[in-house]
């Protein structure tokens, strides 16, 4: 990557700041885009004190735009989007359509332009439906279950597949280089509270009791650490040509109701638990399978759940005040 002009759409968001915190060290020309929706400024800002970035603000939903943004990039990681967690793309379907339009322009710019190589964030939620429905199976989510009939997770996750159809449409008609990384629950240092490990840890930082838990609490998750999401993504970028998806997630299998006791016992926070089966909460069996990752990029997670975890409340309640969260707490569980 070094000296390669590169666009990071979403680059001002939680993944997107520490991708381009990776590609500015290792030496590349980095543009960002981000309308700043749910990016923020403070998570570039030391890149932007020293120019180390060239920063747009700009909705890429108008084609005017996106078409500037790839003006002059040889390599797009595209992971701008409208999305939250599980309380955002249950309860904001007509927002979350949006993407279709978003990823449209983009890639059509892209492709127009003569951009090299796609890199694109797509997500867990494009496996169908269907067969994450036992938590008690041992289920990993292997690349080839994502076919006809597709059942795809709300209309972010048809987006995202649609998404991924379109790339690979684009590689056979055109030979568009891209990659679609299908990202699983990631977590970690600027995070949003709309999201699951992160909603956790704000809970018992304000104290909440009864801490509510939404759903059974039996739900399983693979967490990813964001570090490895990124070394991920940078891999897949130089890796894989042929608009493949490929799996970045972790093999830990952890249920929710586990991952709610550890936070709390963290944080020395103990209180009763209120489970919540009528919010928001997603498939019951999630994780992925991360032998493609392994075999074609030399991948594996390197930061167990236990140590991620760690370093992200040592973030959290370094950087947040209590009473500053316990106002707006429930407004972020379901907003960007």
């Amino acid at each position: 990557m070094a000296g390669r002009h590169v666009l990071v759409t979403g680059g001002a968001s939680f993944i997107g700041s520490h991708l381009v915190d990776a590609l500015v060290s290792l030496g590349a020309r980095v543009r960002v885009v981000d309308d700043l929706s749910s990016g923020r400024r403070s998570n570039i800002r030391r890149h932007l004190d020293t120019r180390a970035i060239e920063f747009v603000r700009a909705d890429l939903v108008d084609p005017n735009v996106a078409a500037e943004a790839v003006s002059g990039s040889h390599t797009v990681f595209h992971l701008a989007a409208n999305h939250g967690g599980r309380g955002y793309v249950d309860l904001h379907q007509a927002d979350c359509a949006t993407n279709l339009l978003l990823d449209g322009c983009m890639f059509r710019a892209c492709r127009q332009a003569g951009v090299e190589k796609i890199v694109y964030a797509s997500s867990g939620c494009v496996y169908p439906i269907h067969l994450q429905t036992d938590p008690t199976m041992r289920l990993s989510l292997s690349e080839d279950q994502v076919g006809p009939p597709y059942d795809a997770d709300n209309m972010y996750g048809w987006a995202k597949l649609m998404g991924e159809l379109t790339l690979q449409a684009l590689h056979q008609d055109y030979g568009l280089k891209s990659v679609s990384c299908r990202y699983f629950t990631v977590y970690g240092p600027r995070g949003h509270e709309n999201h699951a490990v992160m909603a956790m840890i704000a809970r018992s930082f304000i104290r909440q009791d009864p801490f509510e838990v939404w759903g059974s609490g039996r739900q399983v998750r693979n967490w990813t650490y964001v570090s490895d999401i990124v070394d991920g993504t940078l891999r897949a970028a130089t890796r894989i040509d042929n608009a493949h998806a490929i799996n970045l997630g972790s093999r830990e299998r952890i249920r929710v109701i586990d991952a709610v006791h550890q936070v709390m016992d963290l944080m020395g926070h103990q209180s009763e638990v209120r489970l919540r089966p009528d919010m928001p909460t997603g498939p019951a069996n999630r994780v992925a399978d991360p032998s493609l990752a392994k075999r074609l990029l030399d991948w594996t997670p390197r930061i167990r759940f236990d140590e991620g975890l760690r370093r992200t409340i040592d973030w959290y309640v370094n950087r947040h005040r209590q009473h500053e969260i316990a106002e707006v707490l429930a407004h972020r569980l379901t907003e960007r």
